[in-house]
């Protein structure tokens, strides 16, 4: 697997795709984490901290997320094609 660089480009996500795309397991709605965001899960992925809702580790550096409408959980974002699978879905309490 190719390694990844530290400078990411932004996520490109289509505004109609956005804006049908819910939680899969809540139905909220979603919108674009900010980058702030992104930058501290990815520091606890490099650290090994990171564990999605089925509680295995998150390894692979997130390239931007889908953060659900009650900022509890994040779906994230690879290769500007967002994981919308609940046992994929990052928990962010105890996070923000």
């Amino acid at each position: 697997m190719a390694e990844r660089t530290e400078a990411r480009r932004p996520v490109n996500i289509d505004k109609d795709l956005l804006a049908i795309l819910c939680c899969p397991d809540t139905k909220q709605d979603v919108s674009l984490a900010d980058e702030a965001l992104i930058a501290k899960l990815n520091e606890a992925v490099r650290r090994g901290q990171l564990k999605n809702k089925a509680s295995k580790p998150v390894t692979e550096p997130l390239d931007g997320g889908l953060i659900r409408g009650d900022r509890k959980m994040l779906y994230p974002i690879r290769e500007d094609i967002p994981v919308m699978l609940i046992e994929e879905g990052i928990p962010l309490e105890g996070l923000l």
